[in-house]
């Protein structure tokens, strides 16, 4: 193998590579999404292959270490690798760091820097907010020393300590319902709405800046994640996207991905969520549960019959929702059908909509 295909080596450069391939759209062809069966076979070991990414869906490309930082307005800024993001208010005093990814890393501190010997201000991260306990935004949190002030919610803090990561340090301030972080003349406002991703997961406003970060809720350009983001309370993490559309903000930090999100963002999501549930509701209703009874009911096999029907719904309620938005956000067709999975069992559990295994007359 020449040394120009050699592949990257290290965590740092096999992220590189990986986040320099995520910022330039796919030149696939397009594959049939009206199935929803499994995507088509490529060449490359059996891997599949998916639709192109829209070109809006795409952040801007990482620098040759890996990450992109820029200015969000005035003081405030965001750090993306293409995967993960945080975001940082340079004051007087110090740095308020909120989040820390571990796949950004080092790559936090370098970016601090940069934008700090720029800007004249001190560079020493002084406050960290963790917006909640998930080590895929905060297991770099050990970084940065134990002199700093860890702002987190009351819950994070009876999650981390169960964790005992030492990736993770137990937060040193707590709130319940609403905090204000002031630091050198900048501000963060901190607000719990109740479970939605996790039972911790706040919201981060910086209103002098008409920014939100709020994350796993929204995915600026992109469906939701495998399975609603992995979500712990689906009818709440639902409410939460609501919820965030009822701040005055312009600009939105998701924590996820490469580019940062606009109110059109959001209210996008939103309709995808919509055309999901109704979808989900239909093929509740319409999904014959009969052949399934037929093959399996014979062995005695009740989980391979419940499999194979919620298999089904999933399939049936994805199918018009993936070709409807695939071309408008980012890989439509790779987690639709995971999503509506998981949002057929919470409107069965949640919202009691039971289709052929509720109480019928």
């Amino acid at each position: 193998m020449s040394p120009e295909l050699q592949p990257p080596t290290g965590r740092r450069g096999f992220l590189k590579g990986a986040a320099t391939a995520l910022a330039v759209p796919a030149a696939a062809t397009l594959v049939g999404v009206g199935a929803l069966a499994e995507p088509a076979r490529a060449d490359d070991g059996g891997l599949p292959d998916y639709a192109p990414i829209p070109a809006a869906s795409v952040g801007p490309t990482p620098n040759e270490d890996g990450y992109h930082v820029g200015q969000i307005a005035g003081n405030l800024y965001w750090v993306t690798d293409s995967y993960y993001q945080a975001m940082f208010l340079t004051t007087t005093r110090g740095v308020v760091l909120v989040d820390a990814p571990p796949t950004i890393g080092h790559n936090l501190l370098r970016a601090i820097d940069d934008i700090t010997r720029a800007n004249g201000r001190p560079s020493k991260v002084t406050h960290l907010v963790y917006s909640h306990s998930h080590a895929d935004h905060i297991g770099a949190a050990g970084l940065f020393g134990t002199d700093v002030v860890r702002v987190a919610h009351a819950a994070t803090a009876g999650l981390l300590a169960r964790a005992a990561d030492p990736n993770r340090p137990l937060p040193t301030v707590t709130f319940h319902d609403k905090y204000q972080l002031k630091v050198g003349g900048e501000t963060l406002r901190l607000a719990y709405h109740g479970p939605n991703h996790s039972p911790d997961n706040i919201f981060i406003h910086a209103p002098e800046y008409a920014t939100l970060m709020l994350v796993d809720v929204l995915y600026p350009g992109w469906v939701p994640f495998k399975n609603l983001a992995v979500s712990q309370d689906i009818p709440a993490w639902i409410k939460a996207q609501s919820i965030a559309m009822d701040y005055p903000w312009q600009t939105f930090v998701g924590g996820h991905l490469g580019r940062l999100g606009v109110r059109a963002d959001g209210a996008l999501q939103i309709r995808y969520m919509d055309d999901l549930d109704a979808s989900t509701r239909s093929a509740i209703a319409s999904v014959d549960p009969t052949p399934f009874f037929a093959k399996y009911g014979t062995q005695g096999n009740s989980w391979a019959i419940f499999k194979t029907f919620l298999d089904a719904v999933a399939d049936t309620a994805a199918a018009p929702v993936a070709a409807k938005y695939t071309g408008v956000l980012a890989a439509a067709d790779v987690f639709t059908r995971d999503n509506a999975w998981t949002l057929l069992e919470s409107l069965r559990i949640d919202a009691g909509v039971l289709g052929p295994f509720g109480v019928h007359p």
